[in-house]
């Protein structure tokens, strides 16, 4: 049992199916999250209703069925979702009476091999901290005496025509006059996403709609920009007014605009920002992660809004949101949080909605709108793409100490005036129109680094000096 320990990581339980996550494990996490859910409720295991979901894995369906008799064998309730996005999973928590907790089977955008678990409680994805209480309680009660499922404490349910009629009584017709593309990625938005936004009156040309585990067609990962060619092409060949597409367990989204030019996160965020800071008659805050362009930081706090910083990773920003009180927040990756008319959990397929009533009400006062065109203060500046740096993970925290030194010493070494260091995640160096990114992947042997300066020469040269002074300390 001790193989299973890496499979709990910072976010969720995640690995490869059959090596790291096995039917085994998941009925051990069912006993496990129940123990854990006993110490912090205080609630018996016969008072618990909880809900489980899975995505379109090959090996989703069994790992459910262990984990549901995993569950049923303390005696707790459960709500069978069956297929659906971990959104629905989320949504299902917050929205049905008595139900503690949501369970999602699911490893998001990784590939096929690959599978995972989310868990919630109290409307909120289990931290680091909870994740590693429920790994010592599911490994120091281990047991191979599987019982099988209790039928009579199973419910199967379906919740997505409830989560759509939702949406209907939210949104309207808004989308009446749109055209869109949906890239579902073979995925699980497939099942909501096209039907939900023809229910909003908008005209949907659907892309891989159909769940395949297999992921046939491409990996169901927006951030890779080679798998939204296709969406690309589409938008362009029929003229849409917006393409949108999932990842894996559609918590993420990406978009690509009437150009066929896919939108960084922080971009995406911007547009939301500015749409909501103008409906909003009290100052909002908005959260995202250090990543993202200086321009998307400096446009918010020039309206009067506020905008905050935090650490990269969807934990992160979930805390940060609690803290300070903000109803908006997102990340490079495409999670977006709404807590403006919605529940602040991140949702792609109501991301969609809101991204389709931001064109249609610019439509209505002037036809001619493009969603690019409340993107205006990223022309002032230049973004390199995200940049990885080789580096053992024994050298890194040393590497990274040894160039924080550096740089606080020699303050004019990229040849432009640091306004700000910032070190909350790795270490962010700003400058007038610009900034130095270099923080510690959290599984990979690298640092990612990111760049931004008013020309690309300025970028360029820049990130040359960053790059030549890891060069010389890894030397």
């Amino acid at each position: 049992m001790q193989k299973y320990e890496h499979a709990f990581g910072k976010n969720d339980i995640r690995g490869i199916y059959n090596k790291d996550i096995t039917e085994e494990l998941y009925y051990n996490i069912g006993l496990g999250f129940i123990d854990w859910l006993k110490n912090k409720s205080g609630k018996m295991a016969s008072d618990m209703t909880l809900t489980v979901c899975r995505d379109a894995r090959l090996h989703s369906p069994g790992l459910s069925d262990a984990l549901i008799a995993g569950l049923t064998s303390t005696g707790a309730k459960v709500i069978n979702l069956g297929l659906a996005p971990t959104p629905i999973g989320y949504y299902s928590e917050v929205t049905m009476p008595d139900v503690i907790s949501a369970m999602i089977i699911t490893a998001s955008h990784n590939p096929s091999e690959y599978n995972g678990l989310k868990m919630t409680y109290e409307h909120q994805t289990l931290n680091e901290a909870q994740i590693k209480e429920v790994k010592d309680l599911t490994l120091a009660n281990w047991t191979s005496d599987f019982k099988p499922i209790n039928k009579e404490l199973i419910k199967n349910y379906d919740i997505i025509p409830v989560y759509i009629e939702d949406m209907k009584q939210r949104f309207g017709k808004i989308g009446e006059g749109l055209k869109i593309v949906v890239d579902s990625a073979n995925a699980t938005g497939g099942i909501v996403g096209p039907k939900l936004y023809r229910e909003l009156g908008c005209d949907v040309i659907e892309l891989y709609s159909e769940p395949d585990g297999r992921f046939p067609n491409h990996h169901p990962n927006p951030s890779d920009l080679k798998t939204l060619k296709m969406l690309e092409k589409t938008v362009v060949e029929n003229k849409a007014d917006i393409g949108i597409a999932y990842d894996g367990d559609s918590d993420r989204i990406g978009v690509v605009d009437t150009d066929g030019n896919t939108l960084t996160g922080d971009k995406l965020l911007l547009i939301y920002a500015l749409d909501l800071i103008a409906e909003c008659k009290e100052i909002p805050t908005v959260v995202s992660e250090v990543k993202c362009s200086q321009v998307l930081y400096d446009t918010i706090n020039q309206t009067g809004a506020k905008a905050v910083m935090c650490k990269t990773g969807h934990g992160y920003i979930k805390e940060k949101m609690k803290e300070t009180g903000a109803i908006l927040a997102g990340e490079m990756s495409g999670h977006t949080f709404f807590k403006d008319r919605y529940y602040g959990f991140d949702d792609a397929i109501y991301a969609g909605c809101r991204i389709i009533e931001i064109i249609a009400k610019n439509k209505k006062k002037n036809p001619a709108f493009k969603i690019q065109d409340m993107l205006k203060p990223f022309d002032t500046v230049y973004t390199s793409d995200e940049v990885r740096f080789p580096c053992p993970n024994e050298l890194k925290k040393s590497t990274l100490e040894t160039l924080k030194e550096y740089v606080n010493e020699n303050k004019n070494m990229f040849g432009a005036e640091i306004k700000d260091i910032v070190t909350l995640d790795g270490m962010r160096i700003v400058f007038d129109g610009g900034f130095a990114l270099i923080r510690q992947s959290n599984t990979e042997p690298v640092f990612t680094l990111r760049f931004e300066a008013k020309t690309k020469n300025e970028c360029e040269h820049i990130q040359k000096c960053m790059l030549d002074k890891l060069e010389n300390i890894l030397k």
